[in-house]
C-alpha cells in the first residue's frame, strides 16, 4: 500500500475477525517501527504483546478491576479539561460515537458496556504495551509517539487495524506486573491490533477531521 494512502485512509477499529496474527508478521512490523527516529537515537520504545490464553487472560483481570471501579493510576495522567475548540470536538465526537450505536447519552447501561468493551481490547487477537524508562523526558514521550504511529500504519499496510486506547493504561500498575516488568517503567499506550471485521457498527463510524485552514499558516 502506498504510505500516502495508508495514512488518509487507515481509521480507528473497534471489533476484529477473529483471526490470528502471525508473530512473524508482528515482528516485521515492529522491526519497521524500530526505523523511528528518536532524540538523539536513545530509542526509549519497549514492546511487550500478548495474545491467545494470555491475553485472554489479562482482559479477565482488567475488566474485574473496571466492573468494581477500581481507581485508575495511569502513570500518564489523563487529562482533565480541554480549551474550549477541543472540548466541543471532544464531545461531538463522543455523541457521534454513541449515534452510530443507537444508544441514548442518558443510556448509562449501554455506556457502561461499550467502556468495558476497552478491556476486551474490542475482540482483538493482540494486544501491544508500549514502555519506557520513567524517569524520561517529554522528549522521549514524543518519540513513542512517532514509533505508535508508524507501527499502527506499517499493520494497516498488511491490512492489520489498531485502535489505540488510553482507558486500559488506567491499571498499569497491574498490567506490569502481568509481565513482570519493573515499577520503573512508564506505561505509555495500548494498542489493540487484528484484522478488522466491518460487520461491527462502531467501524463504519470515521472521526471528523479539521479543515486544513483551520491549522495551517505559510509564511513567505
Amino acid at each position: 500500500m502506498e504510505l500516502f494512502e495508508g495514512i488518509k485512509k487507515r481509521q480507528s477499529i473497534r471489533g476484529f475477525l477473529p483471526k490470528a496474527i502471525l508473530k512473524k508478521d508482528m515482528e516485521q512490523i515492529l522491526e519497521a517501527a524500530g526505523n523511528s527516529p528518536s532524540y538523539t537515537n536513545t530509542q526509549p520504545w519497549e514492546i511487550a504483546v500478548v495474545s491467545g490464553a494470555k491475553k485472554n487472560e489479562l482482559s479477565k483481570k482488567l475488566l474485574e478491576l473496571a466492573r468494581k471501579q477500581a481507581p485508575a493510576n495511569p502513570d500518564i495522567v489523563f487529562p482533565v479539561s480541554w480549551p474550549p475548540e477541543m472540548e466541543k470536538r471532544s464531545r461531538e465526537h463522543g455523541a457521534l460515537r454513541l449515534n452510530t450505536l443507537g444508544i441514548a447519552r442518558e443510556d448509562k447501561i449501554e455506556r457502561s458496556k461499550l467502556n468495558l468493551w476497552n478491556y476486551e481490547f474490542y475482540g482483538a487477537p493482540c494486544a501491544v504495551f508500549l514502555f519506557m524508562d520513567d524517569n524520561l523526558s517529554n522528549w522521549s514521550l514524543f518519540d513513542m509517539g512517532l514509533f505508535t504511529q508508524n507501527f499502527i500504519l506499517a499493520a494497516y499496510s498488511r491490512g492489520i487495524s489498531s485502535c489505540i486506547q488510553a482507558s486500559v493504561t488506567g491499571y498499569a500498575e497491574e498490567i506490569k506486573k502481568f509481565f513482570d516488568i519493573k515499577k520503573e517503567k512508564k506505561l505509555v499506550v495500548c494498542i489493540s491490533l487484528g484484522y478488522p471485521d466491518f460487520n461491527v457498527k462502531l467501524n463504519n463510524y470515521r472521526s471528523i477531521k479539521k479543515d486544513l485552514d483551520e491549522y495551517f499558516s505559510w509564511y513567505e
